[in-house]
């Protein structure tokens, strides 16, 4: 009883103590302009827009192309992403039970075959890639615990 009490007192000074460090401050903006902007002292840098833009007329012209193949564009692949382009991709998208904003979902894009290409890449170059080994080599408790968990009998 005594070792409980004793935890307890433990726990709860640990919480005392700990509480000033884990209070958030607030801090409130200056509703004068003037004062937000005299530490600068004029000195005002443009915000540059970061990430993609604009996606690039190749990969526009691919994507047309794919959606030209699944029906869903009829005009030709023009590399514009224009209000046609961005109709059909919001339709194929819609289709799938996807989001349908301007910019086109990955999952999207990886159904229409244009999923992320690594032939490219650093880790890529030279790099063989074994076939997996034969199912006779699972031994038979392994390959019985894939069937129970997948349900099959």
């Amino acid at each position: 009883m005594l070792c409980f009490r004793v935890n307890l007192a433990c726990v709860l000074f640990a919480a005392l103590a700990a509480s000033p460090a884990l209070a958030t401050t607030t801090h409130h903006a200056s509703s004068s302009k003037s004062a937000a902007h005299s530490s600068h002292k004029g000195k005002s840098k443009a915000r540059r827009p970061r990430g993609q833009q604009a996606i690039d007329s190749e990969r526009v012209t691919e994507i047309q192309q794919a959606l030209i193949r699944v029906h869903y564009l009829s005009s030709e692949a023009n590399g514009q992403w224009n209000e046609s382009t961005q109709a059909a991709m919001r339709k194929y998208q819609a289709d799938q039970g996807w989001q349908t904003k301007l910019l086109p979902d990955a999952r999207a894009l990886k159904k229409l075959g244009l999923g992320p290409d690594y032939s490219n890449a650093i880790n890529a170059k030279n790099s063989t890639f074994a076939d997996p080994p034969p199912v006779s080599t699972i031994p038979q408790s392994v390959s019985a615990g894939f069937a129970e968990a997948a349900g099959v009998k």
